[in-house]
Order: C-alpha cells, then structure tokens, then sequence
C-alpha cells in the first residue's frame, strides 16, 4: 500500500513497482554521484561487490562536480527524468523530496540504517515532517592543521579556545610570523561561520525551523569571527589549506580532505605539520560535519533495488571496499558510521582520533525548508560584515529575513 500510495504523487512509480517485483530480470541502476572522478571510483568498487551478491544488478556510479550539481539534480528532480540513485550535499534531498521528486526510504524499510549513523547528521538529512528522502553516505569535518616548526619558534602551544587562538596569533605575529592564520573550508562563507555560532550556543533555526539569528550568541559569534578577519588579520582571500601551510601560515582551518595528501603534495612540509581540533568556544567545541546524503529518485524504475543498493552502503563489507580504493587514490574518506572512523579509517591513528573527536561533538547543516536557497545570500550578509559594510545586529537581521522569506 505505501508503495501505491507514493506512485500516485508521481508518474514514475507505477512501472517502478513492477519492475521491482521482476527481480531476476537484468536492472542497471544508475547512480550520480556528486564529488570527484577518485571519489566515484571509490563508490564503484561498493557497487562492484553489490552486483557479485546480486549477478542481475549493475550500478553504474557517475560524477557530477560540486559546482553545476544542485543545478543537474533539480533539473532531474523537476523533469521527472534521470538517475536511479542520488548523491549530493546534506540537506539537498530534503529539498527535492519536497519537489515530490524523493522517494521517502522509511517506506522502503532504509531508517533502520539511523541507528548505525551519526545522529546529528541524520538528523540534518531528515525533513522536519520526518520524511526521509535521503541518508548520509560518508562525513567530512575540520580541523585546525598547524605548522609545527612556526608554532615551537613563537613558543605557542595548539590553542584550544578562542582566547588561546586570538592570543595564539598575537605571539605569532610577534615571533615575526607574517601569516599566523586562515581558513580554507568555510572562509567568508557561511560554514566558516556555523563553528562559531554553534560553540557561542547559538543555531541557524529553532528545533521547530524558525530563523533563530536575532540572539546575543548569535552576535557574539559573529563579532568574534569578525574580529579574526579586522583585527587578527586573517586574509579573506582564501588560500588551500595544503598551499597555505606550504606558504607559511602557521594555522590553518581546513577539510579532512588535504590530510592524506599533504606529506606526498607538499614534501617540504613533513615532519613540520600536525592537527588537532578546532578551539571550541564558550559553549563548546561543536564542529560543523559536512557530508553527502543518498536517495532514491520517484521516478526510478526500479526503487526496492535501489534503496537495497542504498542500504548495502552502510554494510561492513561496502564501507571497506570503499576504505582500500580511497586508501590507493590517496583521498579521504569518513563512511557514515562513527565507529568505523578509527576502526578500518584511510588515516593514521593520530588524525582519525582528531576527527572523531570532532565528528563527536558536532552539528550538520541546517535540514530545514529553504535553508539551501537561503545559504548563498545568508553568506552575503555574512560578508557584509566581515568587509564592513554592515554592523554585526544588520548582517544577522538582514539574514534572518532572507530565511525567513525562503522558508515557505
């Protein structure tokens, strides 16, 4: 019944029903994947061995680039046409499963997979009305990667709070260091500015999704990061953070993506960089956990296959297979489930303790209707700020509208 219910919203689901019932019939199931060319390969070999448990299955893993996916997918979504599987950020199918474009997995039996995953990321995969379009396939987070030579010359040890790190950078820049700091991930855009809002206590929305901008933690966080661009001096031309440290910047805010890389693309600097996490701040140490979510489309043909496909991606087999090809392709990768972050993890010990200590305390973008329409122009007043052309209390109102207008 509840798969004939979903195919009356939709003109797909009809032959997607029968088609599943047929389940010795060939499938080829398509799947875009939104990331790198490496990090397709990676979910191949997981499909791979999906289709050496089920001979008559072929998932075909294509890429789409960070920058022209939203648009390829919502294309796909409006036009009722395209892939079987989908994978993109966070909160993006929330967003088309609103379009009626997502099939909603607990019908499907795949919210089982909630209790293997993080919950502060399920939960911003997960629509306010607890529709679930799509499930977290793999994490990403920060860190504060330093250069350990710079640091042991100005004496400073890793700060661990705000005060530590303003003060960090005023022993650096009296060391004669000319680049105490940046941040890569997240600079002059909003990610950079969740990590403060949520350590001062503040949050984008309200648990029930209303713009929750206009309170003194909210200010507080944004004068601090302000001050780390106006008076700290903190460049607001973003440099990679792997470049950065080679330039001689002694902090580095950056991705859990140039760990891996670092001592085999900048050679000079091993032995000469560690990481640790993020300073918290008063309220905490919550660190902003990026990712990608996964689904099913409506209009596939085949929706019982493809939520199974979508489920094996969570199974001990599919997270390592994943884990060996990233580990060839010297790229990171966090699966979906935290206890698979130490255990089986692409990196040393070391570092995969920093990121799960920082997964650990951490909060996922905001799942709430029009937060993706409002994340750009959020952005915008946020800079506003930074580049003084707004006071603190005017950026975070002129934000709050926007979220407000988009949120429907």
């Amino acid at each position: 019944m509840a798969v004939l219910s979903a195919a009356c919203a939709t003109s797909g689901q009809t032959p997607t029903q029968q088609a599943d019932q047929n389940t010795n019939a060939p499938v080829t199931l398509s799947f875009w994947s939104t990331g790198g060319d490496d990090e397709t390969a990676t979910f191949q070999k997981a499909a791979d061995l999906y289709k050496q448990k089920h001979p008559n299955v072929t998932v075909k893993v294509q890429t789409l680039s960070w920058s022209d996916a939203y648009a390829k997918l919502l294309a796909a979504a409006t036009s009722r046409n395209g892939p079987d599987i989908i994978s993109g950020g966070m909160t993006w199918t929330i967003q088309f499963g609103a379009r009626g474009a997502m099939v909603d997995l607990r019908k499907h039996g795949a919210d089982s997979l909630k209790a293997q995953a993080l919950p502060a990321q399920w939960e911003s995969a997960i629509s306010p009305d607890g529709s679930v379009y799509g499930v977290p396939l793999d994490m990403s987070t920060l860190a504060l990667y330093y250069r350990t030579d710079l640091l042991e010359q100005a004496k400073v040890e890793p700060p661990k709070t705000w005060e530590e790190l303003t003060a960090a950078i005023g022993k650096l820049k009296a060391a004669g260091v000319k680049k105490p700091y940046s941040q890569d991930w997240g600079n002059l855009d909003w990610i950079g500015y969740f990590n403060y809002l949520y350590q001062a206590g503040g949050s984008f929305y309200t648990a029930d999704c209303k713009p929750s901008l206009n309170t003194p933690q909210a200010e507080q966080a944004l004068k601090y990061w302000v001050d780390l661009y106006r008076e700290h001096g903190a460049p607001t031309a973003t440099v990679e953070g792997a470049d950065a440290l080679d330039t001689g910047t002694a902090m580095v805010v950056a991705g859990n993506w140039i760990a891996k890389g670092l001592d085999v693309n900048k050679p000079k600097l091993k032995g000469k960089w560690a990481m640790t996490t993020i300073p918290a701040g008063p309220a905490g140490p919550t660190t902003f956990i990026g990712g990608r979510a996964i689904g099913v489309t409506s209009f596939s043909k085949y929706v019982q296959t493809s939520t199974d496909f979508v489920t094996f991606m969570y199974s001990d087999e599919a997270i390592t297979a994943i884990a060996d090809e990233a580990r060839k392709r010297n790229i990171s990768y966090i699966p979906p489930r935290p206890d698979k972050i130490v255990n089986g993890s692409v990196f040393t010990p070391e570092q995969a303790q920093v990121f799960e200590a920082a997964i650990k305390a951490g909060k996922a973008a905001p799942g709430c209707p029009g937060w993706d329409e409002s994340a750009p122009d959020v952005t915008k007043q946020l800079q506003s700020a930074i580049l003084g052309k707004a006071d603190v209390k005017t950026a975070l109102a002129e934000a709050a509208k926007i979220m407000e207008r988009n949120a429907g």
